[in-house]
């Protein structure tokens, strides 16, 4: 496995995130043991979770088997970094007006305690907003999570599907607390989702962010299932979006088919080229899911292949204000 740094933080991770949304849905328990160990042995140290996976009724379940995971011990809690996530609805909380989705200082001192018991442990390596809140101040947040870092709690900050104006906004009055602000940013990116490549990538990338891509297999469509559906693959065995895009999946397989290579591998592979991302986030629903994604932290893909790839998969032609403006 090969690391990276989160954003400037001098934490290390896994090149690779292990997506554990699938955990008490899709995946029970005793697989999900065994995808966790298998990762942890193949040396993903980078685990990402949230409060409502889960959902509905069994919002916290996903967090709960990671726990019981941890509680095994064997070191598991200390060679994982766990990075977990607050704003969405939760059904046990009873807050009354302030359970809708959201943030304030109030839901994160709850939430924040309810993962923590989840999770059975006493600290969150990185605590992410999982949506931006522009009703709610960021002097409002920043010293909230001012307390729950010197309390130990956590020990960084990151943030997930905020616009490009949203980190530079979270930074500057970070700056003005004196705190390092955020060291992460998980936004959607893949080949078929290429718009933060106009703002939110630059953005991190010139604050110091670093970006975790979450669905970077599009919800199954590039991961080689789409044209050929197979059982239980609900997302990619959507027949409007697959006959929307499937000129370009037929030429994206005839490509990897080329390369010797799993379309599932090339668009992982792909979000690494990327210079401010950290990791894009795989979440296996088996075992065998997670073996064959290993590989992708070792391979190169080169110039022609990219322009490629590109020539599939149109981006918005560069970052703002140059891909629109002369």
């Amino acid at each position: 496995m090969k690391f990276s740094q989160l954003g400037r933080s001098g934490l290390k991770v896994s090149k690779l995130s292990l997506g554990t949304m699938n955990f008490g849905v899709d995946t029970e328990e005793k697989e999900a043991f065994r995808i966790m160990d298998a990762a942890l042995d193949a040396g993903i140290n980078f685990f990402d979770t949230a409060n409502i996976y889960g959902w509905g009724q069994n919002s916290g379940k996903t967090e709960e088997i990671i726990g019981r995971w941890f509680a095994q011990g064997g070191g598991r809690r200390e060679k994982v970094v766990i990075a977990t996530k607050f704003y969405g609805e939760m059904h046990d909380e009873n807050d009354g007006p302030n359970n809708p989705g959201g943030l304030s200082a109030y839901k994160l001192r709850r939430h924040l305690e309810g993962s923590l018991k989840r999770l059975q442990t006493d600290h969150i390596e990185l605590y992410q907003m999982h949506h931006v809140d522009r009703n709610v101040s960021w002097d409002e947040l920043w010293e909230a999570f001012s307390v729950v870092l010197h309390q130990g709690k956590i020990g960084y900050v990151g943030s997930s599907n905020f616009a490009g104006r949203d980190l530079v906004k979270a930074q500057y009055e970070a700056k003005s607390h004196r705190m390092l602000g955020l060291v992460s940013e998980q936004h959607k990116y893949s080949l078929l989702c290429r718009l933060p490549e106009l703002e939110v990538l630059p953005a991190a990338e010139e604050l110091g962010i670093g970006v975790i891509a979450w669905s970077p297999l599009d919800g199954g469509l590039l991961s080689g299932n789409a044209l050929k559906p197979i059982e239980g693959s609900k997302r990619a065995n959507n027949p409007e979006r697959v006959e929307k895009y499937r000129t370009q999946l037929v030429a994206f397989e005839a490509l990897c088919k080329e390369l010797g290579e799993s379309e599932a591998n090339v668009a992982l592979a792909w979000t690494l080229v990327q210079p401010s991302m950290t990791a894009p986030i795989i979440g296996p629903r088996t075992l065998d899911q997670l073996t064959s994604a290993l590989r992708v932290v070792d391979i190169v893909l080169d110039e022609s292949t990219l322009k490629r790839l590109d020539e599939i998969f149109p981006g918005p032609g560069g970052s703002a204000p140059k891909a629109y403006a002369w």
